[in-house]
C-alpha cells in the first residue's frame, strides 16, 4: 500500500492589499477541503477573495499537472500572507504641505495536500 501524500503550492507576490485583510480571509479557509474553501470564497464579501480564488486554483492546477487527483481528496494545509514592500505616496494638502500615504502590499502562499 503506497501511502504518499501529493503536495503543491502557489505563491503570489506584490498583491496590492494589506497583509491583515488577506490573513483574515486565509484563516477561514485553512484546513478546509478545496471545494469547500472555493465555495466559501465565492460568497464572502471581501475584495481579496477574488485574488485568493485565483491563487487556490493555481495551486490546484499545479497539483493536477503531476497526477489526476480527485477534488474531494484535496485539503488546504497552509494558507498565509506575508508583508510585502510598502509603496509610499504623498497627497498634497493645504498651504503647501504634503501628507504621506502608505499603500501596503503582501505575498500570499497557499499549500495543498492530497491523500
Amino acid at each position: 500500500m503506497n501511502n504518499t501524500k501529493i503536495k503543491s503550492q502557489a505563491i503570489t507576490k506584490y498583491i496590492r492589499t494589506s497583509q491583515y485583510k488577506s490573513s483574515r480571509v486565509l484563516q477561514q479557509i485553512q484546513g478546509k477541503s478545496y471545494s469547500e474553501a472555493r465555495l466559501m470564497l465565492e460568497f464572502m464579501p471581501y475584495k481579496n477573495c477574488k485574488i485568493i480564488i485565483k491563487i487556490l486554483d493555481s495551486a490546484f492546477h499545479n497539483m493536477k499537472q503531476n497526477l489526476s487527483v480527485n477534488k474531494q481528496q484535496i485539503k488546504i494545509i497552509e494558507a498565509y500572507a506575508n508583508k510585502g514592500p510598502i509603496l509610499k505616496r504623498f497627497q498634497p494638502r493645504a498651504q503647501g504641505r504634503a501628507f504621506p500615504i502608505k499603500k501596503p502590499t503582501c505575498h500570499i502562499t497557499i499549500k495543498l495536500e492530497a491523500q
